[in-house]
């Protein structure tokens, strides 16, 4: 049997996220959680309505427009890969027809 590994680390952060302050335990390092609670904090606060919408709503429609981004770079990605894949095929069909 081999010896289990030791569970992560996990880590406590405050952040603050449209002006409500959030203690947040999770095993990546603080800086990336403070960094994504700030990008959230971010979309909220850009939101048209920001001021007068409530915070379950407003949380809501941040939850939309992160995923929508999140969406956007996977198709990003995917194109990429693709066009990657093609490019690659390109060159190994010039280096066959020119090694004859």
């Amino acid at each position: 049997m081999s010896p289990r590994k030791p569970p992560p680390q996990r880590h406590s952060v405050a952040v603050e996220i449209a002006g409500e302050r959030h203690v947040l335990r999770s095993d990546v390092p603080p800086e990336r959680t403070r960094a994504i609670a700030a990008h959230v904090d971010e979309t909220i606060r850009s939101l048209p309505s920001f001021p007068t919408l409530e915070r379950d709503r407003a949380a809501i429609l941040a939850s939309l427009s992160i995923t929508d981004e999140l969406f956007r770079a996977r198709e990003e990605i995917e194109r990429l890969r693709a066009e990657a894949e093609a490019r690659t095929s390109e060159i190994a069909d010039l280096l066959e027809d020119a090694l004859g």
